[in-house]
């Protein structure tokens, strides 16, 4: 009971502080009145005021600095990319949710693409594309990764979409990098990429999908216990079929 009283406190400071905040119209770089003060203003303990500092502090909202106190930072979205990241495992589950979201978002862009796509936005996708068979690391490998498919996303014109599959970056990052310590996969990844493009340019929206489809598929196979999982939809099936 302590303890659910005592969370129920900083997070009730934690309300107090946002309101706070909207009220006084503070923005980036503006600093947030002292423990002390805050504690008298909302008739609280500095320690809670402290926890519900902490908080804001984890999720990229506010910041320590010497001499200045707690200041106001836009880090939340990476605070919340990194979290998100953080707490999620690597699984077969996590990634068919995962390319499912790709699914319905980067294979759904074909009509905005043939509207707003450009040679330009082609030559740069295949110049991040020679690079990744080149990359030094399954981590640069995977940022390269990232890039050609964040270019396809960008160039639909939709900022909230680009912003929403930004905030994922760490996620998406962790899955691309499954299988990129081997050379063929880098090649094959390249190969991949290199059809989707060629697809555009064709204004193929059947090749465009079918590429794609199998491009979000290939990763499957280096994910712990995905041969049990498809052996068991493999037995599955043939008990349906029979």
């Amino acid at each position: 009971m302590e303890e659910g009283n005592k969370a129920s406190a900083v997070d009730d400071v934690v309300r107090q502080i946002r309101a706070l905040i909207r009220e006084r119209g503070m923005g980036i770089g503006d600093v947030l009145p002292s423990e002390a003060e805050l504690a008298v203003m909302f008739d609280s303990s500095r320690n809670t005021v402290r926890e519900a500092f902490r908080t804001l502090k984890a999720y990229g909202v506010a910041e320590s600095r010497q001499k200045v106190g707690a200041v106001l930072t836009g880090q939340h979205e990476n605070a919340m990319r990194d979290l998100f990241s953080f707490a999620m495992e690597i699984s077969v589950d996590a990634f068919l949710d995962i390319q499912g979201y790709r699914r319905l978002t980067e294979m759904n862009l074909f009509d905005l693409l043939m509207e707003r796509a450009s040679e330009k936005m082609f030559a740069q996708m295949e110049l991040v594309n020679d690079a990744i068979i080149a990359a030094e690391s399954p981590e640069q490998a995977s940022e390269l990764d990232f890039q050609f498919h964040k270019l396809l996303v960008d160039a639909a014109g939709n900022r909230t979409l680009s912003a929403t599959y930004g905030m994922l970056k760490p996620v998406i990052q962790r899955l691309m990098m499954a299988g990129k310590s081997q050379r063929p996969t880098l090649e094959t990844v390249a190969i991949e990429h290199y059809a989707i493009v060629q697809a555009l340019r064709s204004r193929d929206r059947i090749a465009f999908s079918y590429h794609m489809d199998r491009h979000l598929d290939a990763g499957l196979k280096f994910i712990p216990d995905a041969s049990r999982v498809a052996a068991s939809a493999s037995v599955v099936t043939k008990e349906g079929g029979e």
